[in-house]
Order: structure tokens, then C-alpha cells, then sequence
């Protein structure tokens, strides 16, 4: 892939990128309540986000840029097994439709701002709540990062060197986030998704054509990945229960995050949330189809350093410069919508759970907004030195741990919206075993997703976060048993 300065295809993208940066600075006008100086204005849009915005802010928070970029390059360079991310997120659907609506209930009514705020309300700990905070921030960071892996991934495409530009695009993101809070993601996530679904469609529509079909894409790609001797058009025997408990426990850990809880808290009712568990499935059409560029990838037989550089290499190699520009701005637009919402969301987290919970109890509705303005600006910011002072490996590998990481919230999160059974002192520990345990699996598996359970003679490969979740949840109800008989004694 060439690295020459593409003038025409800058020249497109800096016009679309300039377009949301204005966006984004009038976003603070746009839906506004009496002031932005409160939290629930600043962090989650006065909780008024209709049907259609709410669909667009969490597509766009939960279809990144870093999943246009590492979707397909999954499939490029493991065949099937990269096609574990439409599975996953045809399952978690269903479970935002049952769930959700509960979790959003339960934070309207109480002012809720995090799920480290529904934890404590529900438990009364501050342990399980600082707990379920520092994973829910631990996990978004390196997200976070991943955003400037698929923007970095476009800028080389366009031929600009050096860390100058991403800097540029991400202090333009804080300054506006920091102005305009969740609405500026919002708005900016309309243009976003149209501009990636444009992009997209064009891409299956026309791409193979230009290599003569269909046909002759999954021939190349099934030549290519029988002449190194791993990957392949369909699933091995082995690979069966491996992907699918990759599928469930991702699809059990995507709305856990803090971003996508922000999202969800942010509308306006709890039928809002059903209405987009029924129409977010739109997105997984696309996302099956933005998967199959990873097989042109190889009919297009590209010489690429890395496969996270396959879509922007098809796009440079197959369309016209200002199309490849219009595309490569889409990529670079679908990190910033996603990295304002995790960096929100984050510093939605550490006000509440933090710094309202030790530092400054009596804080005042435009101190908690202040500093989860500033916090946001800092996790950016750290986001922006991980990616230019460290290995992108080091980033890689801390959010397949935070995928782990996050998915042991979900029974302190969830499991008190159905009973009353268990205990904080439980749950924590169940969480500790899962969230120390589900690190030590992946840390001596040489940082790898999954792991292989012996018996009976033989072995499966499961995912590991599904073998903590599993750890966690066991250790929580043994733990409540212990413990029950002592409260009702002491009752």
C-alpha cells in the first residue's frame, strides 16, 4: 500500500472531518437543558435521547472504528473465526431487551449517572462499588487507544507521517467533548453511520465486481489460506465451542462497558431501549458484510505489513482518490463518536465513584460536571500517550484483558434487577475471583482470548472471560450461603 501524500483524498477527508468538528462545538446548543453544569446534562445528554439518536449514539459507540478496521482483518488473516463478532452481536440483542430496559428504570429513578452508582444503591458497599468503577475504567482505557489504531490506520493510507495529525484530530475531539459533553457524539454519530454505511455498500457492491465476483473472492481467499497452512473458509472441529463461548461471553460483556451504558442510560424511556434492540440488528448486516472485505483482502492480493491495514488498502487500491478519502474519513469519524462516549463514561465513573464517594461527598451539581469534564480530558490524553510512547501490541493486549475484565461486573450489575438474594461481601468476592483469576488464565496463556479445559481424556478451547464469569458466579453463591445463615442469626 502506497504511503504517497494523496492530495484529493486529504482533501475530502479534511472537508468531512472539519464538517463534525463544527458539529461537534454547536452540539452543546442542541437538545439543551437549563445548563450543562450538571452531570446529567454533561454526561448523559438530560436523559432525553429519543428512538433515533439513541440508535445512532449506541451503533456508533458499539460499531468502531477499531471494529471497521479489525473485523475484517480477522478475516483476512484467520478466515471463519473472525466471523465470531455476528453471532455475538445477534445474542446480545436479545439481552439488551430484557435487561436494559430494567437498568434504565432503576437509574431514572434513583439519579443514577453509572453502574457503579446502581451497585451501591442496590448493595449499599462502597468496596463492590469501587470495584465494578475501577474495572468499568480499566477496561474502556485501552478501547479507548484502539480508536486511534483505526484512525493511525487512515492517516498512513493518506500518506501523512508521524503522530502530528492524530494528536491534532484527538485534542480537536477533547475540546469539543469538554464543550458539548454526550450531545456532541450524538449528533456527530448521525453523520457517521450514514457516511460507514455509505461506504460500506459501495465496498460489497463494487469491489467484486472488479475482482469477477463473489465466486472468485472466497476462491482466492480459501487458495490463500491453504498455501500457509492455517485459517480457512469454515470452522475446524476444534474451533466449534471456541467460538461459540467467544460469541456468548462478548455478547454478555458489550453492555457492560461504560460506554454503552452511558448510551443506554441516556434515553429517554425504558421503550426507547426496546425499540433499539428490535432495529440495532441493522448493524449487524453490516457488520457481516463489512467482514467479507477481509476475503477481497486476499482476491485483491494486496501486500499489506499488517492486516489492520486490508480495508484501507482496498479503498485506496480499488476506488477513486476522493472516494478512498470520503471512506477513510468515515473510519477516522468512527473513532472519535466511540472515544468521546468511553472517555464520558469513564469520567462519568470516577466523579460519582471516586471523587464523590472520598474526595468531596458534599460536591456540588456543577463540581461533579467540572470535574468529569476535566477527567475526560485526561483519559483522552492518556489514551493519546499510550499509542505514541508504546507498542499498539501493548494496547491490543490490555483490551482483550478488558473484555475479561468487564464481563465480571455483570452479576453485581445485573443480577440485583432480578433477586434480593445476594450479598455484597458475595459478590465482591466472586468479582475478585473472576477478575484475578480470568488475568492469571490469560496472562499464562501468553495473553490469548481462549483456554483449553482437559477431561474425560480429551479438550475444548473456551473462552476465558466465560471461565471466570463461570468462577465468579460460583464463588458469589457459595460465599451467600456461608454467609446467610450468620446475617439471619444475627438478625
Amino acid at each position: 500500500m502506497t504511503t504517497e501524500l494523496d492530495v484529493v483524498a486529504i482533501a475530502v477527508f479534511a472537508f468531512f472531518f472539519i464538517l463534525v468538528t463544527v458539529m461537534g462545538f454547536m452540539a452543546a446548543r442542541w437538545k439543551r437543558g437549563e445548563t450543562l453544569a450538571h452531570i446529567d446534562e454533561w454526561g448523559l445528554g438530560g436523559r432525553k435521547f429519543g428512538t433515533w439518536v439513541t440508535w445512532f449514539l449506541v451503533g456508533g459507540d458499539f460499531y468502531t472504528a477499531y471494529t471497521v478496521i479489525a473485523v475484517p482483518a480477522a478475516v483476512y488473516a484467520a478466515g471463519a473465526y473472525g466471523f465470531f463478532a455476528l453471532p455475538y452481536t445477534i445474542i446480545v440483542y436479545p439481552f439488551v431487551f430484557l435487561v436494559m430496559p430494567k437498568l434504565w428504570k432503576r437509574a431514572k429513578d434513583h439519579g443514577y449517572v453509572t453502574a457503579g452508582d446502581v451497585v451501591f444503591g442496590q448493595y449499599g458497599s462502597r468496596g463492590l462499588e469501587l470495584a465494578v468503577a475501577i474495572t468499568g475504567v480499566l477496561a474502556v482505557m485501552p478501547y479507548i487507544a484502539l480508536q486511534l489504531v483505526g484512525m493511525a490506520a487512515v492517516i498512513k493510507a493518506l500518506g501523512l507521517t508521524g503522530e502530528l495529525p492524530l494528536a491534532i484530530a484527538f485534542i480537536i475531539l477533547a475540546l469539543y467533548t469538554y464543550s458539548a459533553g454526550l450531545r456532541a457524539p450524538a449528533l456527530i454519530a448521525f453523520v457517521k453511520d450514514i457516511m460507514i454505511y455509505i461506504a460500506v455498500l459501495a465496498a460489497v457492491a463494487l469491489i467484486p465486481w472488479e475482482l469477477g465476483g463473489y465466486g472468485a473472492v472466497f476462491q482466492a481467499a480459501d487458495q490463500a489460506f491453504q498455501a500457509k497452512g492455517a485459517g480457512g473458509l469454515l470452522l475446524g472441529g476444534n474451533q466449534m465451542v471456541a467460538y461459540a463461548t467467544l460469541a456468548l461471553g462478548s455478547a454478555l460483556a458489550a453492555f457492560m462497558y461504560p460506554h454503552t451504558l452511558t448510551g443506554i442510560f441516556a434515553s429517554a424511556s425504558a421503550n426507547t431501549i426496546r425499540k433499539n434492540a428490535a432495529l440495532l440488528p441493522a448493524y449487524t448486516l453490516l457488520l457481516g458484510l463489512l467482514a467479507l472485505l477481509g476475503y477481497m483482502g486476499h482476491a485483491a492480493h494486496l501486500n499489506v505489513a499488517s492486516p489492520n491495514d486490508v480495508v484501507p488498502a482496498l479503498f485506496q487500491t480499488l476506488f477513486p482518490s476522493w472516494f478512498a478519502g470520503f471512506a477513510f474519513a468515515a473510519i477516522a469519524i468512527g473513532a472519535l463518536v466511540p472515544a468521546a462516549v468511553m472517555s464520558i463514561g469513564a469520567a462519568n465513573l470516577f466523579t460519582r465513584n471516586f471523587w464523590k464517594a472520598y474526595v468531596d461527598p458534599g460536591v456540588s451539581h456543577a463540581g461533579e460536571a467540572q470535574v468529569a469534564k476535566v477527567t475526560s480530558l485526561v483519559v483522552k490524553v492518556g489514551a493519546l500517550l499510550v499509542i505514541v510512547l508504546l507498542p499498539t501490541q501493548f494496547a491490543l493486549d490490555l483490551q482483550l484483558l478488558g473484555g475479561v475484565w468487564i464481563l465480571q461486573t455483570l452479576p453485581a450489575v445485573v443480577f440485583g434487577l432480578y433477586v434480593g438474594w445476594f450479598r455484597a461481601p458475595a459478590l465482591l468476592a466472586g468479582w475478585a475471583v473472576g477478575f484475578f483469576g480470568g488475568s492469571w488464565i490469560v496472562w499464562t496463556d501468553g495473553l490469548k482470548p481462549l483456554h483449553a479445559v482437559s477431561f474425560g481424556g480429551g479438550s475444548v478451547t473456551v473462552y476465558a472471560g466465560l471461565l471466570a464469569l463461570a468462577a465468579n458466579i460460583v464463588v458469589a453463591v457459595l460465599v451467600n450461603l456461608v454467609a446467610a445463615p450468620r446475617v439471619a442469626r444475627t438478625a
